[in-house]
């Protein structure tokens, strides 16, 4: 396994009880995460300050509350890469960051197809 090292536009900024902050092109999400079980202290501030939070609901599925409005999707990049960032109805953003480096080498090597030179998930 090769660890995604090289992010300028993507940051998880804390983590704690079920939730993480993240930083995706300046954009801060707070997006639920059952791999993380650790009750700590909330160290960042910016959660109170997040520009969106994904709420689950108890019937599945969940929904955004948006606090300032964003655009429907962005671009960051990882190295030459870039991507398409759209927050889903189901917490997801279209891009699993822990996976660009693959995604990097994939393409580095020709096989991986470019739609107008941005990568993304889609579906």
């Amino acid at each position: 396994m090769r660890i995604a090292e090289n992010w300028k536009d993507y940051r998880i900024l804390d983590t704690t009880d079920g939730d993480k902050l993240e930083s995706w092109g300046g954009k801060v999400l707070v997006r639920p995460d059952p791999q993380i079980i650790w009750k700590s202290p909330k160290r960042s501030d910016m959660w109170d300050k997040a520009d969106a939070v994904y709420h689950r609901s108890s019937k599945g599925g969940g929904e955004w509350e948006y606090r300032r409005k964003l655009p429907e999707s962005w671009n960051i990049k990882y190295r030459e890469l870039t991507f398409v960032i759209r927050p889903t109805g189901f917490k997801h953003t279209g891009l699993f960051p822990e996976q660009a480096e693959k995604t990097h080498r994939i393409q580095a090597h020709g096989a991986f197809p470019r739609a107008g030179g941005k990568l993304g998930l889609h579906g």
